[in-house]
This record gives structure tokens, sequence and C-alpha cells, in this order.
């Protein structure tokens, strides 16, 4: 029987529990005194998550989000975000994201150090955030629900449940619950409409159904479950994905399901569908043209007749700015060349 379980996590969480139990990190005071942004006449709100109630500003404006993931939606809605980690962990600092950092700059948003032991604390105290929004999906996620107590010491912390798999809950969650923001998300929903609307009647589709070929950095091979984020994307422009959990009925899910391991002698039984898009997760030859050399994705029927595909590596688990940009990948990929 096949196991699916959540990529990447369990490779990591035995680790990730040790470094948080060792750490001691304390913070004295919670933020609020000198320093920190002058307080808004907006109420506070009460937002419900699965750590419980947080009364948190009616209007944050030092917003510290521990997932970079998260952070796309944010300014989407026009939250001012004022420090956000890295896409993978690092010391700090460096690049914004191409996707969002025109918003950053604007906002002078800081890229705060992050490891794979956990947060720095005190760089995100420096930053006296009067918000901390963080959770989600992926590592990031894991270990902000771990550091719960340690962030709330610093300033209210809204952990964005995991259980919200698509940029549409996530958006939701944050704009109506947490934001007051509905307004806007309502308008950013209609462009997101729109925009798949537009590249449905634009692109020529490959054959469908499609499906989903993620490596990690050793080559462990993963698909995505016809029901996830992703492929629900891209069914809604045409590119209906292979039923791949409903054809294998004992398979079993773990974590959030929205990915699931698979052993290079099960890849042909996965792998049968006419078109297949492939991506890596912090792997460095993942792409089509190297899979082509590898007799065992060679031999698949997407790979033989010319219709797999690179996508890149943020298409997994994208918020809505990126998966606006995801629609332009796609439509500049599918769309008939100019007679």
């Amino acid at each position: 029987m096949l196991r699916l379980r959540t990529p990447f996590l369990a490779l990591a969480t035995s680790a990730a529990l040790v470094a948080l139990a060792g750490c001691s990190t304390t913070v004295d005071e919670p933020v609020g005194s000198a320093g920190t942004a002058a307080p808004s006449d907006a109420p506070d709100r009460v937002v419900t998550t699965d750590q419980g109630d947080v009364t948190i500003p009616g209007d944050p404006q030092r917003v510290v989000v521990l997932n970079s993931a998260l952070a796309g939606s944010l300014f989407a809605l026009d939250v001012p975000v004022h420090a956000t980690i890295p896409e993978v962990p690092g010391p700090g600092g460096g690049d914004y994201p191409e996707s969002w950092a025109k918003d950053a700059e604007a906002d002078g948003t800081v890229i705060l150090p992050w490891g794979e032991d956990g947060f720095d604390y005190e760089a995100i105290l420096a930053e006296e955030p009067d918000l901390i929004v963080g959770g989600g999906q992926g590592f990031p996620a894991f270990q902000a629900t771990q550091a719960y107590e340690q962030l709330t010491e610093i300033a209210p912390t809204v952990i964005v449940s995991n259980t919200l798999l698509t940029w549409q809950d996530q958006l939701s969650f944050l704009a109506e619950d947490v934001f007051d923001a509905a307004d806007k998300e309502k308008d950013l929903v209609a462009a997101y409409e729109s925009r798949v609307a537009e590249v449905a009647a634009a692109i020529e589709l490959p054959p469908t159904p499609v499906a989903y070929v993620v490596l990690t950095s050793d080559g462990t091979p993963y698909s995505l479950p016809e029901t996830s984020a992703l492929p629900q994307t891209l069914a809604a422009v045409g590119l209906e994905p292979s039923p791949v959990i409903a054809d294998n009925p004992g398979f079993e899910a773990f974590g959030t399901g929205d990915s699931f391991e698979i052993s290079t002698e099960q890849v042909s039984q996965v792998f049968t569908a006419p078109t297949v898009f492939t991506f890596t997760f912090n792997a460095p030859s993942g792409d089509v043209a190297t899979l082509a050399q590898n007799p065992v994705y060679a031999a698949l029927p997407a790979f033989a007749s010319g219709n797999a595909y690179d996508l890149p590596h943020w298409a997994y688990r994208a918020d809505y700015v990126r998966t606006m940009e995801l629609l332009d990948v796609v439509e500049d990929m599918f769309t008939p060349a100019a007679g």
C-alpha cells in the first residue's frame, strides 16, 4: 500500500522538534511600548484560530509574516507587511521574490533570518511587530505552530490553520477574519475569475488528463492528489487532473494530504496521464530535459509523446499573487503561435 504524506515536512520534523524543545528564548515584555507605531482608532478584533481566540489590533501597521507563501496574499490585500522570512532557510536580507518585489520595496519589507532550527526571536522582537501572522502550509507553518507560545510573548499571533488548503480559503480567512478587507478580497477574486476565463479562452489544451511530478533534492518522486490546490487551479482553465487517488483507492493519506511520495518502481503506475507537469522542491535537476535522460521517466506516455512541461517550483502551494502569475505561465505555455 502506498502511503500518502505531506512531502518535505516529515524529513525535517524530528530535527525541528529537538531544536524547538531546546530553545529557551524568552521575551520579558510584550511589544507595545516605545518605538512602536502609533495606535489606531480602529477597535481591536477577536480572531478565532485553532489555538483559540486572539485579540489583535484593528488596523495593524507592523505585520510580521512567518511564511513567505502567505506574504503575497497580504500584499494583495494592501496589508503593510513590515517583515517576513525568506522562501528557504537563510540568514535574512537578500532579494525579494519577483512576484511581490515591488510591493515589498514600497513597504520597505525586512527579510528576517530563518533557519531549519526555527525562527530568530530576537530579530522578530527587534522589528517591534504589532501583529504576527504564521501558519498556512509547509515547514514554516509547522515551526510557527510549535513556537506559538514564544511568538505570543512578542505580539498577538494569528496562525493560519493548515486545514485551509487553497489560496482561496487562506485569502478568505485573512481578509474577512483578520484584516477586515472583505471588499478587497471580493475584487481580487473577481480579477482571478476574469483572468481564468481569459486564459481558458486563449490556450490550446494538451491531451488531458494531466499529472504532476515533484522531485525533492535527493530525487525522491512525489505527486499531487487531483483534489489538491494546484491541480484544481489548472483544472479551472481546462487542464483536467488525472484521477490518481480515485484510481488507487488503497492509497492512505497523511497530514494535509496535498502531496504523496511514491517509489521509483511506482512511477509508471502513477504517471499514466498523456500530459505531465514537473517541478522541483529545492532540487538542482528535476526539469523535463533532465528527467527525459532517465529511462524511468523517458518511458512515460507524456515524455514519449512530448507532452511533459516544466512548472516553476512556487506553483506548489501558491498564494493569490503567484496563482495569478501561474496563469500567465500557462497562457504563455499553451497559447498557439500567431500565424
